[in-house]
């Protein structure tokens, strides 16, 4: 049995991730950690912080927070030992930096999407960039996401932008001479135009589109309930490294028993 901790318990990403791993055979949700109470527990202890808990009475710390919530998951995890799962986007230096440091004494998973279906968006959009003249990443959230441009979008324009340097594909300056409006362009991620779209009503989504002469290619990914990463959480509990830090769902995914072919 795998027993974890969810920080950010009360949440929406929270309670949706303790209800739904707390539904596997395999897993037992043993704590919520949140300053606030949580709406459900699931059977769970509330507490308020890690350092209510101890830590023998866990094995991996599932964090769905904030930045300041990761970086004292990341010190209490290097001082326990215990595994560290993170699903909060939104991390900087000061984050990646703990992050290391727990890493460096136990598993640590920094995940920026844990849909699968994202995830696959990003291998094929790496795969087709070489063969098209530019790419752009549309992204869209519910309006209540506080951090711009998703961690999903900035990964997929890095693998995006990392397939065509290593194929040698050099994209062609941008026309526009002229931002009516600075930004309009959107932000530049790894050379990659990035869009953020924020509206009540969306949950995640995200857009890569490809072109070239007389042609175009589209990429589309839609999350429509949270409960869609629970599966991506269970895959990485399921097959936690013994040490050191791995980034993002792909490193976990694989077709029958052979190799990641990505």
């Amino acid at each position: 049995m795998i027993r974890v901790a969810v920080v950010g318990g009360s949440g929406r990403m929270g309670q949706t991730m303790a209800a739904g791993l707390s539904a596997l055979d395999d897993v037992s949700v043993v704590a919520l950690v949140d300053h606030h109470p949580p709406a459900a527990s699931f059977g769970a202890r509330a507490c308020a912080a890690l350092a209510d808990l101890d830590p023998a009475s866990l094995d991996v710390v599932v964090d769905f927070s904030s930045p300041a919530g990761v970086r004292d998951s990341a010190a209490w995890c290097a001082h326990t030992g215990r595994a560290l799962v993170v699903g909060a986007t939104g991390l900087g230096d000061e984050e990646r930096a703990a992050l290391a440091r727990a890493a460096a004494v136990a598993p640590v998973v920094v995940v920026p999407n844990f849909s699968v279906g994202a995830v696959l968006v990003e291998r094929f959009a790496a795969a087709a960039a070489p063969f098209f003249d530019r790419v752009e990443v549309i992204e869209l959230h519910h309006d209540r996401k506080v951090d711009a441009p998703s961690g999903t979008a900035i990964a997929a324009a890095r693998a995006v932008a990392a397939a065509r340097e290593r194929a040698g594909r050099v994209t062609p300056p941008d026309p526009t001479e002229r931002a009516t409006v600075p930004g309009a362009r959107g932000a530049l991620v790894a050379g990659v135009p990035v869009h953020a779209v924020r509206l009540p009503g969306l949950v995640a989504h995200q857009e890569v589109l490809l072109g070239a002469a007389g042609e175009g290619l589209t990429l589309r990914h839609d999350t429509y309930d949270r409960a869609s990463f629970v599966a991506g959480v269970a895959l990485v509990l399921r097959h936690l490294p013994a040490a050191g830090l791995v980034d993002g769902l792909g490193a976990f995914l694989q077709v029958g028993d052979s190799p990641d072919p990505w």
